[in-house]
């Protein structure tokens, strides 16, 4: 990569540097190719996305929720017009440089519409953080526009561009817009190669297009919190737990008193503090032990106190101070016949009923406490940006069979997966586990409806992911992924790998020692619409489609057209979810046509049903009809796929939609 001298530099850069520098708060990662690449950026052509029919799977009713585009990324989310501004959570993990992976064109710079994979970046190649940066760069603007208003964005990194990285992010969603830096362990032991310090962790940056939009759900309840709480007492109300001293820290002096144990005749205070609950209330639950209260004046200085009736109380030491020492106990006291009778009867409700929700604990003996009831509180734990090895530790275990492999590490993890699934010799060496990537979407991906985006689709975890978060959860997230599959140049890891993955995901299937695919997991709901990318979109690329692939487009661009069975209408090729019919009126030659008076005899006879609305997609109408919505083709399809032939670009000057 050549650098050019300071005199090189022209002032529409400059103006465009200091414009930046304005906008990001005076900070701003600025490297060689950044300004062309900014421009650059905005001559990408949007292509036609085509469905492939063969490649698809599941039920049709299945297909139009889920979406497996091969494609280049770049070239992808340009095209995806109907997603743009749509997307809930993206979750990627793109190529790390770490001179192993990572491919750079340098074509591009010259070309942007020229994006073939380009040559491995090697680590020792002096340009490799700059050829980063610029493959990156543009890719992060369109997420950007890709998401809702509250939309997230979850990237993968490890530590080789986790500043640069994250410099960038500051600069295209604004620092005020970083959810978190999640760091977490993916080894589960150190490896004893390092010169220094062995990398154990890697890192998620988590941005919110508008954080102030943003929701963070929290995580799931473990086993282990949920143990916490048991019930000896056979509540009906359930499970529950202690919440402590039922006291508040604002004391007021109507609620600094002291109440009697019916177990022991102890005056309990609630020391500097003051009862959290209303008198009446907490002599209601002291009465429910089986003896009566009253209220007495012990000559404390505090309010009245709520005592046994009948019953005698401790002598206060005149020297006690009651907020550092708030029981007062009398053996005395404890053998007087009233609270022996209270005694005997708090037993019998502890030993024979449900205990009220104030009671004592250490069996009666101890101070006063509230019940909790796991039904009460927040069923979730709060998202620390530490995520520990208790959650990558284990392979995880579909249905009943689970991956014996030996354990080393978390970020072997996602390979065993992916060997359990696919069987050995896929040839990917970095695969994200499924835990971690259910868990991101867990958190910022709403279960109702919510779209997960993948650029980098790689094996196909996160579709894996989605598909098992609804399963497990009655959701109904759904999945858009690109993955740049190249039959051309011999590259089918979209089709052979990615998309056979989640296939065998929704069905269930695993290898078995011998390689013969059986019956290995739960099948999982699912099916999903593949496309690929077509020629560049125009109205002249549109106008040259055969009906097939006009018809692709169409189902491409909706989500809720249901094609019928083929073959079986001249016209009709979907119904939407209320059964309405769409019709595509082609010719004998299988390209676009007119709707006439004799096509409109033809649709009414093949709808059956002459109350019924047409959705008629044709060249020009030359008969005007009731109950017919026309859709002149190619206008209508570019409409459909968002695209504007007015509109240059996907972006504007300042690389926003």
């Amino acid at each position: 990569m050549t650098f050019r001298s300071p005199e090189q530099i022209t002032e529409a850069e400059l103006r465009d540097f200091y414009t930046q520098l304005k906008k990001s708060g005076g900070i701003v990662l600025q490297y060689h190719g950044k300004w062309s690449l900014q421009h650059n950026q905005r001559r990408v052509r949007p292509r036609v996305p085509m469905l492939v029919r063969d490649l698809c799977f599941g039920a049709v009713e299945e297909q139009a929720n889920h979406l497996l585009v091969e494609g280049e990324n770049l070239q992808a989310m340009t095209s995806l017009y109907n997603y743009r501004g749509k997307i809930d959570l993206i979750v990627t993990d793109p190529p790390y440089n770490t001179g192993q992976f990572f491919r750079y064109n340098d074509k591009w710079a010259v070309d942007p519409n020229d994006l073939s994979p380009g040559r491995l970046v090697a680590k020792d190649d002096g340009s490799r953080h700059t050829k980063w940066l610029s493959a990156i760069t543009v890719r992060l603007h369109l997420m950007r526009n890709m998401l809702k208003p509250n939309g997230v964005l979850a990237i993968c990194i490890d530590e080789n561009e986790l500043f640069h990285l994250g410099m960038l992010l500051n600069e295209v969603f604004g620092s005020q817009n970083r959810i978190a830096i999640i760091n977490w362990q993916k080894s589960y032991s150190p490896k004893n190669d390092s010169k220094h310090v062995s990398t154990a962790t890697e890192y998620v940056l988590v941005y919110a297009r508008d954080k102030e939009r943003a929701r963070t759900d929290v995580l799931s309840r473990s086993r282990a919190m949920n143990a916490k709480y048991k019930n000896p007492d056979h509540d009906p109300a359930g499970a529950w737990k202690s919440n402590g001293d039922p006291t508040v820290a604002t004391p007021t002096p109507r609620d600094r008193y002291a109440i009697q144990s019916p177990f022991t005749g102890a005056l309990h205070y609630p020391g500097a503090r003051a009862w959290s609950h209303p008198k009446k209330k907490m002599k209601a639950w002291l009465q429910a032990w089986g003896s009566s209260y009253e209220e007495r004046d012990l000559g404390d200085g505090r309010a009245k106190a709520l005592v046994l009736c009948a019953a005698v109380t401790p002598a206060i030491p005149a020297d006690i101070n009651l907020d550092n020492q708030p029981v007062v106990q009398s053996d005395a006291v404890c053998v007087h016949p009233a609270i022996v009778e209270a005694r005997s009867r708090a037993e019998q409700v502890r030993e024979e009923q449900v205990w009220p929700m104030l009671y004592f604990s250490a069996n009666g003996q101890g101070r006063p406490a509230l019940k909790r009831y796991l039904n009460q509180v927040k069923q979730g734990k709060i998202t620390t940006t530490y995520w520990a090895d208790e959650d990558y530790e284990e392979p995880l275990v579909l249905g009943t069979q689970s991956w014996g492999h030996e354990e080393s590490g978390h970020s072997q993890t996602g390979i065993n997966e992916l060997d359990a699934i696919l069987g050995k010799g896929h040839h990917f060496q970095t695969v994200k586990p499924l835990k971690l990537i259910k868990k991101l979407i867990h958190l910022w991906c709403p279960p109702k409806g919510g779209i997960v985006l993948d650029p980098y689709a790689g094996s196909g975890t996160t579709a894996h992911a989605v598909l098992e978060l609804n399963a497990e959860a009655g959701a109904d997230r759904r999945f858009v992924l690109i993955e740049q599959g190249n039959p051309d140049s011999g590259d089918f890891y979209a089709r052979s790998l990615t998309r056979e993955r989640i296939r065998r995901a929704i069905t269930g299937e695993r290898p078995d020692a011998d390689g013969k695919l059986v019956q290995g997991a739960p099948p999982l709901r699912g099916g999903f619409r593949y496309l690929e990318l077509g020629p560049v979109v125009d109205a002249e690329a549109v106008l040259a489609m055969s009906r097939d692939e006009l018809i692709g487009v169409i189902l491409a661009s909706s989500t809720d057209l249901i094609p019928v069975e083929d073959g079986t209408h001249r016209y009709l090729f979907a119904r939407d979810p209320q059964g309405k019919g769409y019709f595509l009126i082609t010719g004998e030659d299988g390209h676009i046509a007119n709707l006439d008076v004799s096509v409109h005899k033809a649709l009414r006879a093949e709808l059956g049903d002459p109350a019924q609305p047409l959705h008629v997609f044709a060249r020009f109408e030359s008969v005007r009809a009731d109950n017919v919505e026309f859709y002149k083709v190619p206008d209508a399809i570019l409409q459909q796929m968002g695209f504007e032939e007015a509109q240059d670009s996907y972006f504007n000057e300042d690389g926003e939609v």
